[in-house]
């Protein structure tokens, strides 16, 4: 007998297959449980994490939101500030038609008065004028002058002029009288006085003494009043050099066969016989 016969055999008894086959299942089973539950656990867990990617989407949609709500508060106030400009715009244009109405009506008066006052003013010269024909064709005359002016021509011929007149009376005395007094005075092209004058300046300005609104130039003025004949002068009456309508010098003739005109820059205002210079023909407006 062996030493080691009586020592009991540590060794474990060997299991059957039936046995291992069925701690094998059981292991199985509780794998699988441990299995699924860990899947459950790991779905379960992966729903924060679905949950938070979704906010960004939210916190996107929320700042569209709100641009949009910006950009709708900017349109408004914008539509807000037109507005008022609008109506600032229409108060200031609505401010400018009364003022330019009132102006307009301020214009309107004036020149009515100013109608009315050349109105008045024309009348009172033809009343004037009027009453000085009245005067003409009834004094009786005083004072006739006859003169008899003649000039030589280069060919040794001569033309006279002759001339009866009445002592000038009413406004053709006071034209007289004017044109006399500038005598001595400047020619000076355009003037119309009171230190300088050219011709129809001149005549013009006298006539406006008695109340007689004469055209500008030469040539109108020759067309002013009635063509009367050189054999039929009165003082106050406007002779003329050139033909009637292209007239291009202009002066009074004073009576006694003298005129009184603005000559030329060297002479100025003179008063010289007619046959100093002979004019073409004359008009009356007196």
């Amino acid at each position: 007998m062996s030493h080691t016969a009586h020592i009991r055999s540590h060794r474990k008894p060997r299991r059957s297959a039936s046995t291992l086959a069925m701690r094998a299942g059981v292991a199985g089973g509780v794998l699988g449980t441990l299995a699924v539950a860990g899947a459950s656990g790991s779905a379960n867990a992966a729903e924060p994490v679905t949950q938070t990617l979704e906010l960004p989407t939210l916190t996107a949609d929320l700042a569209v939101q709100a641009a949009q709500s910006a950009d709708a508060t900017q349109q408004a106030a914008a539509n807000y500030q037109l507005l008022a400009e609008r109506d600032a715009a229409a108060a200031k244009a609505a401010k400018q038609a009364e003022s330019d109405l009132a102006d307009a009506r301020k214009k309107a008066a004036e020149a009515k008065k100013k109608a009315e006052e050349t109105a008045r003013k024309e009348a009172a010269a033809r009343a004037s004028r009027s009453a000085a024909r009245t005067t003409l064709s009834t004094t009786a005359d005083t004072g006739t002058v006859s003169t008899s002016t003649s000039t030589s021509t280069s060919t040794g011929t001569s033309t006279s002029t002759s001339t009866s007149t009445s002592t000038a009376t009413g406004s053709a005395a006071s034209v007289v009288d004017f044109v006399r007094a500038q005598v001595g005075k400047a020619y000076v092209s355009g003037a119309t006085g009171p230190s300088a004058y050219d011709c129809s300046g001149l005549v013009q300005t006298a006539f406006r003494q008695v109340g007689i609104s004469l055209p500008r130039v030469s040539q109108d003025q020759s067309t002013a009043g009635t063509q009367v004949s050189l054999d039929n002068l009165q003082p106050g009456d406007i002779l003329y050099w050139g033909s009637a309508g292209s007239a291009y010098h202009v002066g009074v003739y004073v009576g006694g066969g003298m005129f009184v005109g603005a000559q030329n820059p060297s002479t100025g205002v003179v008063e010289r016989p007619l046959s100093y210079d002979p004019p073409t023909g004359a008009v009356r407006v007196l």
